[in-house]
């Protein structure tokens, strides 16, 4: 018995030994085929500094620029003071919609799901009785369910996120108009106006303290958790994550659901602040918060979407509006202003990001060295698991790449391991190279 488990175990080996020799047949014939990549710009101390506090700088300049014609109104505490107050449901939108594009995915359907959680407070507490506290926490697991439904669509049928969000929040403007019975519903109770707008603290209506702490809490989440990180890991490579260990699945599903209970949550302030809900207004906000993430990967932690950036940027943008509104300039600059504003922050976000267009060989090439980084990261998850394999791997990724760069990965049963992914080889690759400069740390 003892001879035929020698036979099994040493048949499992040769396996093992074979499969591993295909990979690195397979690797080293991927990284023969691609090109040295040509050295990264240094990147100089006032550059960073430039990227990191741009926005702000700019957010200064903006004021004294219009408070120069404007002083009174605009060097007043109060107009800020109203400011704060009223934007504070585009911060926790814009938020709501950071976590999904963290993860690699668009969901154009949070606007909609803050207007029905708006109209489903007013119908249940206004029409049906309902405590207002409750209606709140009813819209907002049913704006989780929405984000439940785009997930299983996304994921399970494979249709792209831009498809599906689209459709779904069509659908919900139905069930807006369906439940609202197409009309405006006012007489909201004022428990909820009085806890969103008109308590202040420090002059500053609650509406914006709940907006900062819950940008702090997801600004927390992205940079001193696993789980954001691990979100972060699968936003830059879906197939190297998932070689990792990490499901990714599970992380698309639950950035999903969160910017479906985060985008209901804004619905609730919404209500709080106009005392009312109507079945179409809550649509004009999705360009802003489009601009305003995409500004906010520009600032502070330049490259990705992160929520201290996308909290100034929302106030930059508002301040831009306001300072227009003083000026005197009329309603159809504000959307010229989110427009452009959105443009704009997409360009300069992909600056920064250092991606430029590609003709098709170069694009070839990108595929390649993508594919030769994820084969020799799966060698690397062989060896790490004990298949047996020689060192040659290391060696055929060695042959393609100048140095070696470290990042650790979480295996799943296995304990904390010291992972190596050769940086050379993706180094004209950003996603990649990026993911290479991320660590990954274990719940």
């Amino acid at each position: 018995m003892d001879g035929s488990n020698l036979g099994d175990r040493e048949a499992a080996a040769r396996a093992y030994e074979a499969r591993i020799e295909a990979l690195e047949g397979k690797l080293r014939a991927l990284s023969t085929g691609t090109a040295e990549p040509a050295a990264a710009p240094e990147r100089t101390p006032w550059r960073i500094l430039a990227e990191r506090w741009g926005l702000l700088i700019a957010w200064a300049a903006l004021i004294l620029l219009v408070g120069a014609f404007k002083p009174d109104q605009m060097f007043s505490w109060n107009s800020y003071a109203s400011m704060f107050g009223s934007n504070a449901m585009i911060v926790v939108l814009t938020l709501a919609l950071m976590i999904p594009l963290t993860a690699g995915d668009f969901d154009l359907s949070v606007a909609s799901t803050m207007g029905l959680a708006s109209m489903l407070i007013a119908v249940l507490s206004v029409q049906m009785g309902m405590s207002v506290w409750g209606a709140a926490v009813f819209a907002i697991l049913v704006g989780g369910m929405i984000g439940a439904v785009n997930a299983v669509f996304i994921l399970y049928f494979g249709i792209h996120s831009l498809i599906v969000t689209l459709g779904v929040g069509y659908a919900v403007n139905g069930v807006i108009l369906w439940v609202g019975n197409s009309n405006t519903i006012a007489g909201v109770a004022m428990e909820l106006i009085n806890a969103v707008i008109l308590t202040r603290f420090l002059g500053v209506p609650l509406s914006f303290w709940y907006a900062a702490v819950l940008a702090v809490a997801v600004w927390w989440v992205f940079q001193h958790t696993a789980l954001g990180r691990r979100l972060l890991f699968v936003g830059r490579g879906r197939e190297v994550a998932r070689l990792s260990g990490v499901n990714v699945d599970r992380m698309r599903t639950g950035a999903l659901v969160a910017s479906g209970a985060i985008a209901a949550f804004a619905g609730v302030l919404y209500t709080g602040m106009r005392g009312a809900a109507d079945p179409t207004s809550a649509l004009a906000f999705l360009l802003p918060a489009f601009a305003a993430a995409f500004l906010g990967s520009t600032t502070l932690y330049p490259g990705r979407f992160n929520a201290p950036g996308a909290f100034v940027a929302v106030f930059f943008l508002s301040t831009g509006i306001m300072g227009l509104n003083f000026l005197g300039a009329d309603s159809f600059v504000q959307n010229l202003f989110y427009g452009g504003g959105l443009v704009l922050a997409v360009s300069i976000s992909q600056l920064i990001r250092g991606r430029r267009p590609m003709d098709c060989r170069a694009l070839g090439a990108a595929r390649r060295q993508s594919s030769a980084a994820t084969l020799g990261l799966g060698l690397d998850f062989a060896r790490a698991r004990g298949l047996g394999f020689s060192s040659a791997a290391g060696a055929s990724a060695g042959s393609a790449s100048a140095g070696l760069a470290a990042f650790d990965l979480p295996l799943p049963g296995f304990r904390r391991t010291r992972m190596w992914l050769a940086s050379s080889i993706s180094s004209s690759n950003a996603p990649v190279r990026r993911m290479a400069s991320e660590s990954l740390e274990e719940p």
